[in-house]
């Protein structure tokens, strides 16, 4: 089964890029600090991704976003020759968007897909590590081969061996998803995912989807994304923790570009002592 793994991003524009963490916005950055934060996030997922070595990497990004600033980004990532392409999206909701992304990689298993199955990954989860991805392919795989993975399937007949119906998704913080992985024979979309009017979480859609049409579901282990200033203050210290534990395990990536932009801002996370 072959795996391709889309970083879903926007390009970094200052002024535009994650404008919650700067002081317009009750922030603690800059607009600049903003932009080289998400920057060094952006290059470590990527990095995780090339990294993982579990399916061509791809970046699709935003619709209006700026392709020669790109291509001068990703010539810093670890190996530009391991990124297979990029595209824009096609612009509306969330849901629109990361939708395009993978129908653009699985075109709904037809022979001209691009791969079997596809992985989604956010560009601002700094704490993402390769073996989060190879577990999740792994457990996709084996839910693709499974006796209910191939009941549900659909898509089939472009097939040349079977595959089956799989979701596999890594949890985020506030009920959303930082991974989402499923193959090209799922019968499972992103519409009303993250936009519905009855204020069901991203996650809790994707469950309740993947229950209602009866989809094998695994999970792996969760990884924070940086939106908000509370999200910054707990990621300083998981990104620390990786440095450190990198020294024991070689199978740790440091996310050295997020590191290196938090010493240069002075990023402390800290907390109220408690009251005597």
């Amino acid at each position: 089964m072959q795996n391709a793994i889309v970083v879903f991003s926007k390009v970094p524009k200052l002024g535009t890029t994650k404008t919650r963490l700067t002081t317009d916005k009750g922030g603690i950055l800059t607009p600049e600090e903003a932009m080289a934060f998400y920057e060094g996030c952006l290059l470590d997922v990527i990095n995780v991704c090339i990294a993982a070595d579990c399916g061509d990497v791809w970046v699709c990004y935003n619709q209006n976003g700026d392709p020669e600033y790109l291509e001068q980004f990703l010539a810093r990532t670890s190996d530009r020759q391991k990124i297979k392409g990029t595209f824009t999206d096609k612009g509306g909701t969330f849901d629109d968007c990361i939708q395009y992304s993978a129908d653009y990689i699985l075109k709904q298993g037809s022979p001209d897909r691009i791969a079997d199955s596809v992985m989604i990954v956010g560009g601002d989860i700094p704490s993402l590590q390769p073996d989060m991805l190879q577990s999740a392919l792994t457990k996709m795989k084996k839910l693709a081969a499974s006796e209910q993975g191939l009941a549900v399937a659909v898509n089939k007949e472009a097939l040349t061996a079977p595959i089956g119906a799989a979701i596999v998704e890594g949890a985020c913080q506030e009920g959303g998803f930082s991974i989402i992985g499923f193959t090209c024979t799922t019968p499972f979309d992103f519409y009303k995912v993250f936009y519905n009017m009855d204020g069901i979480t991203a996650l809790d859609m994707l469950v309740a989807k993947a229950k209602d049409k009866k989809i094998p579901l695994a999970t792996v282990s969760m990884a924070p994304d940086v939106d908000i200033p509370l999200d910054l203050a707990s990621i300083i210290p998981m990104v620390r923790a990786l440095e450190v534990a990198a020294s024991y395990d070689d199978s740790v990536l440091i996310p050295a570009n997020t590191l290196e932009i938090m010493e240069k801002i002075g990023l402390e996370s800290t907390t109220t002592p408690p009251q005597r």
